[in-house]
Formats: structure tokens, sequence, C-alpha cells
């Protein structure tokens, strides 16, 4: 017996692309048009009235300024496909939402006790910290893990964590480097970083209803940070006005042969990261004319951004780092420097001391709204 195949059914390897086009295919015949910053937002603007779908495999957001032409397109949706109206957005892909008039806060609390429940570390002491401070993981130093697939199911799930939780993506991604073959050493940071969620998994990030539109960006790098293979840890924070909305903890790809040239990859990062954002506010009908602002604490690093010469310590460095000096050049971004005290994003290059850690994650807005007043 063959079977022929008419069409693509849910659960096929062909079934979400064929599923996307289709979608984006209905939406635009609409007068949506689709973002080239982000393939999966669509947006239609008619005199004051803003529509914008995100859309998440076969799950999207609807938001606007217009109740009507929502309605218009959940009625047009419905026409097309069989759909569900959840309602005023409270939960989504594992990602809690509240509103008030202060702003929107986000979290994933039930996520995090999920994953505490399945660890069986629900009863577990809390910790302040979720790594200990000067600690470095090393391939070497314990026994390997007899059954490492729950090592890395564990560290799979706390990926998704870093979504909301940008204090633990740090800890997350130095656990990740070690998935291969993880150790016993390696299992016991997970359950300390567990320990740092148990004492406010409800934390998450609030974004003000009184917050400029405009993108401040700070970087940093930690040098040779990796004891294996002696490469620098990239780690940026991009606030819109006061509202945190992109942050990463990456090692970089390649040696560098000194703490400027380090920095100055975290700055081409963050440049990167700031140009997509503007690109996106654009979709989104946001005007962002005045340059953005990009801190950084190291001012031989400055110096390479704002020099055009090549010189010995510069002609190394691949082209496209040098997009820093190109973005300053156009007055789309203007380099600052920030004193080490001050820059908040240590906090994605390095484990800190208790007290500095909450004072730069106070700065980032992240807030626990389950805590006991």
């Amino acid at each position: 017996m063959v079977c022929r195949l008419h069409k693509s059914l849910y659960g096929l390897k062909q079934a979400s692309r064929s599923w996307f086009q289709r979608f984006s295919s209905a939406i635009q015949e609409i007068g949506f048009q689709q973002s080239r910053a982000d393939y999966s937002l669509f947006t239609q603007v008619c005199g004051q009235s803003i529509t914008v779908v995100l859309l998440y495999v076969d799950d999207m957001i609807i938001a606007g300024n217009d109740e009507e032409a929502i309605s218009r397109l959940k009625k047009f949706l419905s026409g097309c496909f069989r759909i569900k109206d959840l309602g005023p957005l409270k939960y989504f892909l594992g990602v809690e939402v509240a509103r008030s008039k202060a702003g929107i806060s986000i979290c994933q609390r039930k996520y995090t006790l999920d994953i505490l429940e399945e660890a069986g570390l629900l009863g577990v002491r809390p910790a302040k910290l979720p790594m200990e401070p000067d600690l470095v993981l090393t391939t070497t130093g314990s026994d390997a893990l007899k059954d490492p697939t729950r090592y890395r199911r564990l560290v799979g799930k706390l990926i998704y964590l870093t979504i909301i939780r940008p204090d633990v993506t740090y800890a997350v991604n130095n656990l990740s480097q070690f998935m291969q073959e993880p150790k016993l050493h390696h299992l016991k940071a997970a359950h300390r970083l567990l320990q740092y969620l148990k004492e406010a998994p409800g934390q998450g990030l609030m974004f003000s209803s009184q917050s400029e539109l405009h993108l401040i960006g700070y970087c940093d790098a930690d040098w040779a940070r990796c004891p294996i293979t002696r490469r620098s840890v990239t780690g940026y924070c991009i606030f819109l006005g006061k509202s945190l909305v992109s942050w990463k903890s990456k090692k970089q790809v390649t040696i560098a042969r000194s703490s400027a040239e380090a920095e100055y990859r975290s700055m081409a990062a963050a440049t990167c990261e700031l140009s997509w954002l503007r690109y996106l506010l654009k979709d989104l009908r946001v005007e962002h004319s005045q340059p953005a602002k990009l801190f950084c604490d190291n001012q031989a690093a400055l110096h390479i951004a704002a020099n055009p010469v090549y010189h010995e310590r510069t002609k190394h460095i691949e082209i496209d780092c040098h997009t820093v000096r190109e973005r300053v050049e156009r007055g789309e971004i203007k380099t600052s420097y920030v004193g080490t005290g001050e820059q908040v994003a240590d906090l994605f290059t390095k484990p800190l001391r208790a007290p500095i850690f909450q004072t730069h994650l106070g700065k980032l807005g992240v807030i626990d709204i389950h805590a006991p007043t």
C-alpha cells in the first residue's frame, strides 16, 4: 500500500513552513506588512490606528490601539482558520503577564516551580547568588555523571528561563558549555542555581508605562575568562528608557589578544543589537531620531571606535567588528564611558559577590510581584 500526501499535516517537518506561508499570505492580503527585522511580526497602520500581530508557530499575540480594528482582524482570522480567542494576555508560552497603571510585568513563576519540582528541590534552602563568586568551571575536577540526560534536560529548561531572568543568564551560559560530558561538580553548580531560583521564583521584569522610548546600551567583556579555550566573554544589556528589553552573555568566537580587543568585540555585538532594535521600533512606528547611547568601561575600546586610523592594535581585528565605528560616524550610535562600578553589564560576564550583584540587579528593573509586602 502506498499513501499519497495531499496536504501537509500537523507534526510533519514541512508543516510549520507551510502553515507560516499560508498565514503570512492571508494576513498580508488585508493590508498587514511583514517586518524585515522579525519575520514573525506583522503590522497594519491606518491613520492613527496601529495593529500588531506577533506569531510563534500556531500561537499569536494581537496588540493595538483600536479595538474595532482588532475585532475585524479576529473575525477575519476565524474565517480563514480555526482559532480560539483566549482574551486579554495573561499567560503565553510559560510567561505570566500582569498589568497595572504602572506598566506591564512578566515572570515565569509557574515554570520555575515546575523545574524545582522535577529536580526534587522544592524544599531546598534558598541561596542569595546564582553562582559562587570566583567560581570557574572546567572539564576536570570530579567524576562524570552516570546519567548525563538528567543534567542536559535541566540545563535545557534553564535556557528557556533566561528569556525573562537576566540574573541567571551568565550562570546558564556557563553550565550549557558542558552538555557533552557533564561532571558531578557541574550538576552541583546547577543545583546551586536552583537554590537561587527558590529564593524568588516569581522574579521577573517590569516595563514601565512612563518610560521614555530611547535606546541605551551597556556592554562589557571579561578577558580570557574561559580557562579551557582562553576566550573572552561578551555581555551586554539594552534598555528602552528604563525598561530592560535585550541582554546576552556569550563566549567570543576568537581569542582576543588584549582586553581592549575583547571590549571592542563586545561593543560590536551590542551595536548590532541596537541597530536591530532601531529597525524593530521603526516597524512599530516608534520614532527614534536621536542616536542610541552605548556605555563601555574601557577607554581603549572607546578610542578604537572613535579613531578611523588602523594601527598595530586593530589591524588584525575582523572587518565586521568595525561596525561600531561605522554606526558612530553615521550618528546612529553615541559611545560614552561608564565607571567599572556602574557597569551593569558586569552581571553577564562574571559571577559577582552579593552586594554588587544586588546593586546591578536593581538597576535592571527586576522585580518580584509575588513577594510579600
